[in-house]
């Protein structure tokens, strides 16, 4: 390894084939937009800090100290621990990589926040699901296409990469079922769908725009032009939709995942775990997975019942599909 590639500027030798490896997974479906973007931003999060033409074997321990004092300034336990994991990912990149012969030292003071402060603040956020009253209301008052993103989030636990890359070909409405692997996982989910949600998939399907590019062609969820929700940089993400609803019913804030959390609290109440995490895209470490070959519709049925009993105070019209 020549010396000169050990001292290489950050962005040269480092942000720049760190971000065009995960463009390459992007493209190939490998890796989520919203994955890659949250790579980008904080790589020049990063930058910023540190200078662009700082060098690799110049960046010491007391760098990342700073470097999380500074976010820890601005942002949240849970926030700060997910950035760091990414800015970790960065500088262990070029390591593997064989930019740098030795791994980054980044010190004990760019450690995450511990399992201690991170129950804190969470207690002192309060909860982090939806009522059942505040879910009808923003049901009711959002516009196409959030209306459907709302009940799909609440209805199969979607959270904004689901709702972006979700297919056409995942949807049976006349059977009222959705087959979608969770891009996170990888890992099926079967999910039923309620008389509500087919209803407002419907509507908007009769409304979504014409398509821009044929590579988002496949895609249920259009943004006014016509690109992907998830791949339009223009567009504005479904947290910040989200938001603005929230906002003007005066709903305390709180994000678009906060759905997943909804459908896993209520849905548990089924007593039912396996369904609700095979609805969820959860993955099943117990030895009893490996054997298990499917479950029966009858009973993912039972935690949507369950689940939308909840939400509406009424069961679900919803009928068993073909498989």
């Amino acid at each position: 390894m020549h010396a000169s590639s050990l001292r290489g500027p950050i962005r040269r030798e480092l942000i720049n084939r760190f971000l065009t490896t995960k463009k390459t997974l992007q493209n190939s479906g490998e890796l989520s937009p919203h994955t890659f973007k949250a790579y980008h931003d904080i790589a020049e999060n990063v930058i910023a800090f540190l200078g662009k033409d700082r060098l690799l074997s110049d960046i010491l321990a007391e760098d990342f100290e700073r470097l999380r004092s500074k976010w820890a300034e601005t942002w949240g336990p849970a926030r700060l621990a997910s950035e760091i994991n990414r800015a970790k990912v960065i500088f262990n990149y070029a390591w593997k990589n064989g930019i740098i012969d030795k791994p980054i030292r980044f010190g004990e003071g760019f450690a995450r926040p511990s399992a201690k402060v991170m129950c804190l603040h969470r207690a002192a956020q309060g909860s982090n699901m939806f009522e059942a009253a505040e879910l009808r209301t923003m049901i009711e008052a959002a516009s196409q296409p959030l209306r459907t993103m709302i009940l799909l989030g609440a209805n199969c636990a979607f959270g904004n990469s689901d709702i972006g890359s979700l297919p056409l070909s995942a949807l049976d409405l006349e059977g009222g079922w959705i087959n979608f692997a969770r891009g996170k996982t990888g890992i099926s989910r079967r999910c039923p769908l309620w008389a509500e949600t087919i209803a407002s998939l419907r509507e908007w399907l009769a409304r979504r725009p014409e398509v821009k590019n044929e590579a988002d062609a496949g895609l249920v969820f259009l943004t006014v032009r016509g690109a992907g929700w998830s791949t339009d940089v223009s567009s504005r993400t479904l947290g910040h939709e989200m938001k603005k609803l929230t906002d003007r019913l005066k709903i305390m804030d709180r994000s678009s995942y906060s759905l997943r959390h909804t459908f896993a609290t209520i849905g548990s109440d089924s007593r039912d775990q396996i369904e609700v995490d095979c609805i969820m895209g959860h993955a099943d470490s117990a030895m009893s997975s490996v054997y298990r070959e499917r479950i029966s519709d009858d009973r993912l049925l039972a935690v949507s019942d369950h689940v939308h009993r909840w939400l509406f105070s009424t069961p679900t019209t919803t009928k068993v599909g073909a498989k």
